[in-house]
């Protein structure tokens, strides 16, 4: 990994190891979260009532479906290092053996089975564009994207089929579509459900 240098800075080996490093040791202030987005550390806050009224009636549509020793997780760090990226999703199924790595604050993107991001003002662009590449690049079969700042009006898409780090099949629709799951979740939600847009 590198050694510490005057007790507050590390000397890595390589980009990655450094910016893990930094990520780790930053503290932000309470309703803030920490990611790495190519390459640059970014801090942004919680959209609590929106974050909060879309995603729990997902999770809990979820825990219906999901199989024994899978865990569906919320703000769960994941580490996509050949893009710089180290993500905080809104969303992760993850088996629950992944959260057993070597390191206690983040998981590598790749185990993960669905993410969910939900859009803020803060995070859109990167939630529409630099996580969808990062997400497919770690070959996470399925990531819903809620876009509730669509400039056509809320919207929701499914992308899956990931390869050569873009996902192939994009299954577009609004909220109030039911939007299903496939694979491993077998699952149709209803968007209807999502309040706080």
């Amino acid at each position: 990994m590198g050694h510490v240098i005057e007790g507050d800075y590390i000397l890595a080996d390589n980009e990655w190891d450094e910016l893990a490093w930094v990520w780790g040791q930053t503290d932000v202030p309470k309703g803030c979260k920490v990611e790495i987005i190519d390459g640059l550390i970014i801090v942004t806050p919680y959209s609590a009532q929106a974050h909060h009224g879309i995603v729990e009636p997902a999770q809990r549509r979820l825990y219906e479906v999901t199989p024994e020793g899978w865990g569906i997780y919320q703000r769960l760090g994941m580490a996509v290092p050949s893009r710089l990226g180290l993500y905080v999703p809104d969303l992760a199924v993850v088996p629950e053996e992944a959260l057993r790595t070597r390191d206690d604050h983040f998981i590598p993107a790749s185990a993960a089975e669905l993410v969910a991001e939900v859009t803020s003002n803060a995070t859109a662009h990167h939630d529409r564009t630099t996580k969808a590449v990062g997400y497919a690049e770690a070959g996470i079969p399925l990531y819903l994207l809620i876009d509730r700042l669509h400039p056509d009006g809320p919207a929701i898409t499914l992308h899956s089929e990931p390869a050569g780090g873009v996902y192939r099949v994009m299954r577009p629709g609004r909220f109030g579509d039911p939007v299903m799951l496939p694979r491993l979740f077998d699952l149709t939600l209803d968007t209807r459900e999502f309040r706080g847009v």
